[in-house]
């Protein structure tokens, strides 16, 4: 039996009242990020896709949480106002889990990565949490040390995390190398091969493979009645139809981080001009398939959200 989650408001949180209600009723909540929308697709596509993807979330029978910093706060569900000044400004600052406490001293704003909002969505008590794609272990990381803090979130926050896999851009060998020695359960939903974000496929296995929400929702109730304090990674395929094959991102990816590359562009700046150098190079297929795989999870997402309440 899952030791519950004190549905108690953190004192530095402030929680949209719908949200608080939900928690306190036992009623299935998606934390849903908000980098994804500042700094992950351009305007006004990104905020068309945060309200679609909350709709969805509401349609599958659970509360959404799109979780963000404003005004120095960390706020867990956000008004229509307020999705639309985060996907309009660019003087959003993306933040993880370092730059945290500099946000909230400095009382300014920021969008939360998968790392942050797995930490706020924890400490609201929240344990599903439905994202694009996981950071991970960056392309040349062996001299350069870039490593997501999403991995050490995973292996030390109680959520379970649905993506699209690991971002294509990124060293997804490695990145499960590591996940593996923190300890994260990763979890292929349907599928045997980990999927590539932009790709169902990978050419790696998924340690472990689920078909259902309630075989999910066993496994996040037996993970934390262990004691293990990890987080769950669930790779969750974009839909066939939308995906972009191996032989036709690969070469994409590949004239963007030499681009990348020629620019200095580096550190948390990196994957956000990836991601919109992909989009130009690809004539914008690449963000419809984003678009795609973000609707995909928010429909599993929740549905192992509801799954995990019935419990």
């Amino acid at each position: 039996m899952t030791t519950s989650t004190s549905t108690r408001p953190h004192p530095l949180l402030k929680l949209d009242p719908e949200v608080a209600q939900a928690l306190a009723d036992g009623t299935p909540v998606v934390a849903l990020e908000s980098t994804i929308i500042s700094h992950g697709m351009p305007y006004p596509a990104n905020v068309a896709m945060a309200r679609e993807v909350e709709q969805i979330v509401r349609d599958g029978g659970a509360v959404p949480a799109t979780i963000a910093v404003l005004n120095g706060v960390p706020t867990v569900g956000l008004s229509a106002d307020e999705l639309e000044m985060l996907g309009s400004r660019d003087d959003i600052r993306k933040v993880s889990v370092r730059d945290l406490p500099h946000v909230v001293a400095t009382g300014t704003h920021g969008a939360t990565t998968v790392a942050s909002t797995m930490r706020i969505a924890a400490l609201a008590g929240i344990r599903v949490f439905v994202t694009g794609g996981l950071g991970g272990v960056h392309q040349g990381a062996e001299t350069s040390m870039d490593i997501s803090a999403d991995l050490t979130e995973l292996s030390r926050t109680e959520v379970a995390v649905i993506s699209a896999g690991v971002k294509s851009i990124l060293d997804i060998g490695r990145t499960l190398e590591v996940l593996e020695t923190l300890g994260v359960p990763v979890v292929g939903y349907g599928t045997d091969d980990f999927p590539s974000f932009f790709s169902r496929t990978s050419g790696l296995r998924t340690p472990m493979r689920l078909d259902t929400p309630q075989e999910v929702a066993a496994l996040m109730e037996a993970t934390w009645d262990l004691g293990l304090g990890s987080g769950i990674s669930i790779a969750n395929p974009v839909p066939a139809e939308s995906e972009m094959a191996h032989e036709d991102i690969d070469s994409v990816i590949a004239r963007a981080l030499a681009d990348a590359d020629a620019l200095g562009v580096t550190g948390k700046d990196i994957t956000p001009y990836l991601l919109g150098r992909l989009v130009e190079l690809s004539d914008g297929r690449s963000l419809e398939t984003n678009l795609a795989l973000v609707r995909n999870n928010a429909v599993v997402g929740t549905a192992i959200a509801v799954a995990y309440a019935a419990r």
